[in-house]
């Protein structure tokens, strides 16, 4: 499989604590093994205060739910073009509780997510959950909305993966290249994309190579690029001539000790959203800026962590989706103008789940001006926050066709961007607003 962890969980702790002793590590047992037995012990569900246990969830409204709100909201062949107002409820159109999987630990790039938590949710420690009333623009919409963080919590599978086996999650995120994958067996259509362009990178340290401003320049000085063995991106970026495949270390275990030893000889992959910060202010060892290049520019356009749906839900889920997916948008729309409430969980819920995973208020307050700062949340070409480029989209699938069926996990025969992405419940006049 090529999809691995967006990041290996990292008990940073000792290693700010110490600060010294990177350079002569070799390996480190900060694994996803070590990462998943830290997982604190503490009792289930033990709500923030009195908030009464979240109800069983679903995987969408029953047949006869479907069928009533699908009188009272009428099928539309395409996007809204008009703004939507907030629906008075989703009771009785969507499930009880729409439950969504996450691919990692909580983070401000999920922050649109936490920002529909209603007040005093219910946190579960044990698995690694969070769930409370959903809540739009301030108001109640008579459902509850569970956050389920992954990475570790789920032992580093993929998310379709999760959501094929879980059939009481809603929906969950599915990178583009992860949906082209599992198409044939485990089929997914993205319904909402947070994130305009992904916040994969690779980076260097600008003092060892300061003539070196994109990928492509690493390749002529044959440094060594350290990433998760397998992933699309990289056999993309070999394939494409970007880098050499000598070149490239598939060894990369999501800690910086490899990075440090190297004293900037190498290149490594990371998160324009997190590392840049990580390194200059809180990994001792390093301290210092690093440049990077995010693999998007570098031709590579997925849409990460895009808001999915089973394929086969898609017909009953409609009616919940023409209302639910415009409150996504509105969600990261106020989560970016204002994070500060859902930051304030996302660090609670961090603590309190206890993988291994660092993660403080420097980093969650970098990551919302990195967002905007590098386009990661834009509403792209148009005005509208959260659309798929069909174009785009094919690009991907002709990219990652042969590479896949290199791998001899082909696509599905037939596979169209229109079956792995669809922009029918977007309300087309949401969007960050310009300037």
């Amino acid at each position: 499989m090529n999809h691995l962890p967006r990041r290996t969980a990292v008990a940073l702790t000792a290693i700010l604590a110490a600060g010294v002793a990177l350079a002569g590590c070799g390996s480190t047992s900060s694994t996803a093994s070590s990462a998943t037995s830290n997982s604190t012990s503490s009792s289930a569900a033990a709500p923030v205060s009195s908030a009464a246990p979240s109800s069983a969830s679903s995987s969408g409204p029953s047949s006869a739910v479907a069928s009533s709100a699908a009188s009272s909201v009428a099928p539309e062949s395409g996007p809204s073009s008009s703004a939507s107002a907030t629906p008075a409820t989703l009771k009785g159109i969507c499930p009880d509780t729409v439950s969504i999987q996450t691919d990692w630990n909580p983070e401000s790039e999920h922050g649109g997510l936490y920002q529909l938590i209603g007040p005093n949710p219910s946190i579960d420690a044990d698995k690694k959950r969070v769930t409370g009333e959903l809540y739009s623009q301030g108001k109640d919409m008579g459902i509850k909305f569970e956050v389920r963080s992954g990475g570790p919590a789920i032992g580093f599978q993929t998310v379709t993966s999760q959501l094929y086996a879980d059939k009481t999650l809603t929906m969950g995120y599915a990178n583009t290249d992860e949906a082209i994958q599992l198409s044939a067996k485990q089929p997914t259509i993205a319904v909402f994309a947070p994130l305009e362009k992904n916040p994969q990178m690779i980076m260097w340290d600008p003092a060892t190579y300061p003539d070196v401003k994109t990928i492509a320049d690493l390749k002529a000085k044959n440094v060594k690029v350290r990433y998760f063995g397998g992933a699309a991106y990289m056999a993309y970026l070999i394939g494409a001539g970007v880098l050499n495949e000598a070149q490239t270390d598939g060894s990369y275990d999501g800690t910086p000790a490899n990075f440090v030893a190297a004293q900037g000889k190498d290149a490594q992959q990371g998160f324009a959203s997190a590392e840049p910060y990580i390194y200059s202010k809180e990994v001792k060892a390093w301290d210092k800026p690093v440049d990077f290049q995010l693999v998007h520019d570098a031709g590579y356009p997925i849409y990460a962590a895009a808001y999915s749906v089973r394929t086969a839900d898609l017909a009953a889920m409609t009616p919940c989706l023409k209302l639910l997916v415009p409150i996504f948008q509105h969600a990261q729309v106020d989560y970016i103008e204002k994070p500060a409430t859902a930051n304030t969980l996302i660090l609670q819920l961090v603590k309190q789940f206890n993988t291994g995973w660092q993660y403080d208020q420097g980093v969650a307050d970098f990551a919302v001006k990195q967002q905007l700062d590098l386009g990661l949340v834009s509403n792209g070409t148009n005005s509208t926050l959260g659309d798929f480029d069909m174009t785009r989209i094919q690009k991907v699938l002709d990219i990652d066709t042969p590479i896949f069926t290199a791998q001899k996990t082909p696509p599905v025969a037939g596979l169209t961007p229109a079956k792995l992405a669809t922009n029918e419940f977007l309300d087309m006049s949401i969007g960050l607003p310009k300037g």
